[in-house]
């Protein structure tokens, strides 16, 4: 009996030892599960702050590359004014607009003494200044005079004055822009035959102006057309288009 007592107290002896390797098993594999998982985190930990770490860096690198660039930008902004300032003084007026005033009283009462007028100067390349347009121009190809007048007319026309009225190609011209009517016909008293590239130019005030009708002016080349004005802009009471 006593044999039988201990092998029972042997075999629950094994068992007991089975369970507790068992145990001790699963204790490490939760143990090792638990430092895997908090191994992992700790990696993502340290890996999204090394993420963090890159995006400043990377920031910090752009806000350097902006430094570098400023300068040459501020450089290149001041060197784009510089270069528009200087084509507006030097090119603008000469070739694309320019402003000019009114000296005298030949083309009252439409343009006054003084009355600051805008002059394109474009146009007058491509195509011919239409009839009652309002040109300036250099007379006989003078650059140091600046005559202000109306087209009256074109080239290959013949131009004559009967009286106070203007025929053109012997057809009478209805116009209403003098101001007084004719007195004087000049050298259009007799039919005037324009050039392909001549103009017969007229002040408004035709009893003073001198145009296309006194020798000291005559036909107007095309040539010597410096642009056509479009635009009053001073006085202000009369500020607006030209007609």
């Amino acid at each position: 009996m006593k044999n039988d007592e201990e092998i029972v107290i042997e075999d629950t002896s094994e068992e007991e030892a089975l369970n507790e390797i068992e145990n001790d098993t699963d204790d490490t594999e939760a143990s090792t599960e638990d430092s895997d998982t908090d191994e992992s985190e700790e990696a993502s930990e340290v890996d999204l702050e090394n993420l963090d770490d890159d995006s400043d860096e990377i920031e910090v690198k752009s806000k350097k590359d902006e430094k570098k660039e400023s300068p040459y930008s501020f450089i290149i902004e001041i060197a784009i004014y510089a270069l528009i300032i200087f084509l507006c003084v030097n090119y603008v007026p000469k070739y694309v607009l320019q402003r000019t005033i009114v000296d005298g009283p030949s083309m009252l009462d439409n343009y006054h003494d003084k009355d600051n007028l805008l002059v394109e100067k474009v146009s007058v390349h491509f195509t011919n200044p239409k009839r009652f347009d309002v040109v300036v121009f250099y007379p006989k190809g003078d650059r140091k005079k600046y005559y202000i007048k109306r087209i009256i007319g074109l080239p290959g026309e013949t131009v004559q004055i009967k009286g106070s009225d203007i025929y053109i190609d012997g057809k009478k011209l209805e116009e209403n822009y003098g101001k007084d009517p004719i007195d004087t016909e000049g050298i259009a008293e007799k039919p005037l035959k324009l050039k392909k590239d001549e103009f017969f130019v007229l002040g408004d005030n035709r009893t003073v102006s001198q145009d296309s009708r006194y020798n000291a002016v005559g036909p107007v080349k095309k040539s010597d057309i410096a642009g056509r004005a479009i635009f009053r802009i001073s006085p202000l009471k009369r500020f607006g288009t030209i007609k």
